[in-house]
């Protein structure tokens, strides 16, 4: 479901006024000034298809040396707190998945979910969850983060794999920010808003792309 307008951040439902900056397709976005998401404007947000035909062109899989390194980014630092035993899921996982047979190899089960490409809704709970580059893609973050949340068991992992932005100023010409599925945009401070109203506390964030968190 399409958001409604730009009344209120699709995050934290502050109402605006909210502060403006343009990024580098002269895409226009408003600030929250509580959560400090950005989230571009509503008139801005691409169609489902044109949506289904960028992710359609993705090359990216596990024939790719250099997209395997970027997602070990984020399984590495979660290997050693699961067991072969868990249940897992890679959210959003595109066309190709990859990210489940990186883990497959490894001895772990990852099922796959995506909203495109393999949009059966999964059943039960999970003991741990994967979103890399996804979370960015949110046309109602507030939705899509409790789902997540909703797909975790008490004591659960989520790792989280999205650039950051800093400030307004870098925000302008960053390059994270002329793909046009990116629509919502994250800070630090966006981060410890999510853990503290969607039950999660931090276990490692020691890459700043990176978020590894434990659901309470």
């Amino acid at each position: 479901m399409r958001p409604g307008g730009d009344s209120i951040c699709p995050l934290c439902g502050t109402p605006g006024p909210f502060e403006t900056v343009v990024d580098v397709r002269k895409r226009r976005h408003l600030v929250c000034g509580r959560c400090r998401l950005i989230f571009v404007e509503s008139g801005f947000l691409p169609s489902e298809a044109a949506e289904r035909e960028r992710y359609a062109k993705h090359h990216d899989g596990p024939g790719d040396a250099g997209y395997v390194a970027f997602l070990r980014q984020a399984i590495d630092p979660v290997l050693p707190r699961l067991d072969p035993r868990m249940r897992g899921l890679d959210f959003g996982c595109g066309h190709t998945p990859t990210l489940f047979r990186l883990l497959f190899a490894e001895g772990f089960r990852c099922e796959n979910y995506d909203p495109f490409f393999f949009p059966e809704w999964p059943e039960g709970l999970f003991d741990y969850l994967f979103a890399t580059e996804v979370v960015e893609h949110f046309f109602r973050p507030a939705v899509e983060w409790g789902r997540m949340s909703s797909l975790l068991k008490p004591g659960g992992i989520l790792t989280v794999m999205t650039a950051p932005w800093e400030d307004l100023e870098s925000f302008r010409t960053w390059g994270y920010a002329s793909d046009e599925t990116h629509v919502v945009f994250y800070h630090r401070k966006t981060l410890d808003w999510i853990l503290g109203t969607f039950g999660f506390e931090a276990l490692d964030l020691s890459n700043p792309r990176v978020s590894v968190l434990r659901k309470r």
